[in-house]
């Protein structure tokens, strides 16, 4: 009985430790300062950059992993949204660790209109603040960056709810003044 006890216990850790995933590593810029520029290859493996966007509000979203549970109904959401996005001139962008092979087929699954930007290097992720550990590999944080349309972060989101996001996101928007 005690041995049983004792495998539980260490199955029960062991689980744990298997999905514990630590705090983000880098410093996330803040609100006021520039946005960190970029240039990543999105699903289609066309370069985009952060200048490809301004004038534009940009919602940069990053995400664990294509096709998982949260970051498919995120990623719905905002897709269901796009017309709200659009209409308040803002673009969704969102970035994972994943291929743009992964990126390709998540969209084509999933019917996303909108780009996702393949950062495997992690570098975009680290420039974020928004890198983070699962066990023993990097995944991106679930953080979220609005970037007004001259370049500057003017809200940051992190630990984000998917299933709540783009409604807070829209809600932030619309509380800016339209140019």
């Amino acid at each position: 009985m005690k041995v049983m006890v004792l495998l539980a216990v260490i199955l029960v850790v062991g689980a744990i430790a298997l999905f514990a995933v630590s705090r983000p590593s880098g410093t996330a810029p803040q609100p006021g300062e520039m946005a960190p520029d970029f240039r990543v290859p999105s699903q289609d493996g066309s370069p985009v950059s952060l200048k490809d966007f301004r004038g534009k509000w940009v919602v940069l979203y990053f995400y664990p992993k294509d096709g998982t549970h949260g970051c498919t109904i995120e990623a719905h959401n905002f897709q269901r949204d796009i017309a709200k996005y659009e209409a308040l001139n803002a673009v969704i962008v969102g970035v994972s660790v994943d291929s743009t092979g992964s990126h390709q087929e998540f969209c084509a699954q999933q019917g996303l209109t909108f780009k996702l930007l393949a950062d495997t290097d992690k570098t975009l992720s680290k420039a974020y603040g928004s890198v983070t550990n699962l066990v023993v590999t990097k995944i991106a944080a679930r953080n979220t960056f609005l970037i007004d349309p001259a370049g500057k972060i003017a809200k940051v989101w992190t630990g984000v709810d998917p299933g709540k996001h783009s409604s807070e996101v829209l809600a932030e928007l619309a509380s800016h003044p339209r140019s």
